[in-house]
């Protein structure tokens, strides 16, 4: 079993398909929903694709995820997958959308907000650190608790199991 799911592909109507087939199924009560809510057309994917060699082989991601300029459209998402049944809710990435963390926690306090720290997030802060430019868990720690400052209840990071074994 599994105790999430977690759709990443911003399908309008998932959340809600998902939160039928669960309930259909009794497994409702034992598997909660965590929507990609706010996923935006970032540059700050580029590591996490070079490294994984997982760039689309045909079409463009960007056509499904949220342009980086628009105010609003996050929050709309939010909404709409809270209003399908999602548990929790994610933006992604972390950094660029403190913004929209902070709305959407404040918008829906008792829904967990998640924030997803890209591999681009965490690609710039270890060549600053090994290029000297900034101290490396300096600038971990004020990101993290940037991104907890906004709002989010959970996150998600390239960073977990160093951070614990080096710097918790």
């Amino acid at each position: 079993g599994a105790d999430f799911v977690a759709p990443s592909a911003m399908m309008d109507g998932q959340i809600e398909a998902l939160d039928k087939r669960l309930k259909e199924a009794g497994l409702r009560d034992k598997c909660k929903i965590m929507a990609y809510s706010a996923k935006y057309a970032s540059a700050y994917y580029g590591p996490f694709r070079d490294a994984a060699d997982s760039a689309p082989s045909f079409g463009d991601r960007r056509t499904y995820q949220m342009d980086f300029r628009t105010h609003d459209q996050g929050i709309g998402e939010i909404e709409a997958d809270v209003a399908e049944g999602a548990d929790w809710t994610m933006v992604k990435p972390a950094m660029p959308y403190l913004d929209i963390i902070a709305r959407g926690v404040e918008k829906f306090p008792n829904i967990p907000m998640v924030a997803y720290q890209v591999s681009g997030e965490y690609s710039m802060a270890k060549a600053a650190a090994k290029m000297g430019f900034l101290d490396e868990k300096r600038i971990v720690f004020e990101s993290l608790i940037a991104i907890k400052r906004a709002g989010a209840k959970y996150i998600i990071t390239y960073y977990a199991k160093e951070y614990m074994q080096r710097w918790a």
